[in-house]
């Protein structure tokens, strides 16, 4: 058997390592194309951040000083004239919201046979809401106290005290209770029987 290599030029796969050597080479090309393009792009993109981040800051601090002058130029007095004037809106638009039928629906409910109801005075207070004033006549203290009682049980009414009581010439008890009102605590139940 013959060992030695005759032909005169040795036959070694060299192609087989030259594409493999290529198919390196072009995936290192490849790749350094990708990260030369990403670094282009962060780059342009990490300009265009550095500039608009510096036409926010420059935008910040005028708007900082327009606002310094802005309350610099404003007059207290007419602040507090603004402020008066906007608790007197409130004020109209509370007592536009009170409900005369659903407040004579809960006395309906409430009053007793021997109490009469002379009049009623509402006034919005700042700390309770509405604050009502009624004036009612009736034969005893008893019924009187019936009346406070079963207003108190509606739940619309809070903190019933009796601020004025007198007798008339004919004897009957004239009473005026002060209490605080709230119109949204349960709604009034017609009482049967009555109309």
């Amino acid at each position: 058997m013959i060992r030695t290599n005759l032909s005169t030029r040795p036959f070694y796969n060299e192609r087989i390592v030259r594409l493999w050597l290529g198919a390196i080479a072009l995936a290192v090309v490849a790749a350094t194309a990708f990260n030369v393009s990403r670094v282009l792009r962060y780059s342009r993109r990490d300009t265009r951040l550095v500039t608009q981040a510096s036409r926010d800051e420059t935008r910040a601090a005028d708007l900082h000083r327009q606002a310094l002058r802005l309350r610099g130029s404003v007059d207290p007095k007419q602040v507090d004239y603004a402020a008066a004037d906007a608790r007197q809106a409130n004020e109209l638009i509370d007592r536009r919201t009170f409900s005369w039928t659903e407040l004579f629906n809960r006395f309906e409910i409430t009053l007793p046979d021997e109490v009469r109801i002379a009049s009623v005075r509402p006034r919005v207070d700042r700390d309770h809401g509405f604050v009502l004033v009624i004036n009612v006549t009736a034969r005893s203290v008893d019924d009187v106290s019936a009346f406070i009682v079963n207003l108190e049980n509606t739940g619309a009414f809070m903190n019933i005290r009796p601020a004025d009581e007198r007798t008339d010439e004919a004897g009957m008890l004239q009473s005026s209770l002060e209490a605080v009102y709230l119109p949204t605590a349960g709604k009034p139940a017609v009482r049967a029987g009555r109309r």
